[in-house]
């Protein structure tokens, strides 16, 4: 159910990413050959490219696309990258994931209490509403990580004894 809702998640952001294409080129092709332009398009196109940029970040996890050191990672066996992905996702993502989502939630409320706006004559209103996507988006991405450690240590189970089972039939067979 999780990997169905980042997928999702991701076809969402890749319609985000498709729209915000369409918009930079509109407000560029306004501001340079029609000298018009708005302040927030602007705005709007940096709200666009939040969404995209905290919504990619678990979708990018739950595909294995993420940065890291591959130059090391790339020689590794299956077991050992998978060890080391558990390790990485239990006390490396979900925790930093569990200290955004705690102290985002503060920061979105401040922000709502506040009515937050864009300080610029004619930008936006409710930035509150760019701001819920912080704490929102890295609890999708402890989702992701608990749900890709789980698969991982499965894997190693499933690993551990079809091993089991393979010596076990060696010695039957001497």
């Amino acid at each position: 159910m999780i990997d169905k809702g980042i997928k999702y998640l991701g076809y969402f952001t890749a319609f985000i990413l498709s729209f915000l294409v369409l918009l930079v080129v509109y407000d560029a092709t306004s501001r340079y050959f029609f000298s018009g332009g708005s302040i927030a398009l602007q705005e709007l196109e940096w709200h666009l490219f939040d969404v995209i940029i905290l919504f990619g970040i678990a979708y990018t996890l739950k595909e294995n696309a993420h940065v890291r050191v591959d130059i090391f990672y790339a020689s590794y066996s299956k077991k050992k990258k998978t060890i080391i992905n558990i390790i990485s996702s239990l006390f490396f993502v979900l925790p930093f994931s569990c200290m955004i989502v705690y102290i985002g939630i503060d920061f979105v409320a401040l922000s709502f209490a506040q009515n937050e706006a864009s300080s610029n004559p004619g930008g936006l209103e409710y930035r509150f509403l760019v701001k819920s996507l912080l704490p929102l988006s890295f609890f999708f991405l402890a989702l992701v990580a608990i749900n890709e450690a789980y698969k991982d240590i499965k894997s190693l189970r499933e690993d551990a004894k079809s091993n089991e089972s393979k010596e076990y039939d060696g010695a039957i067979k001497l």
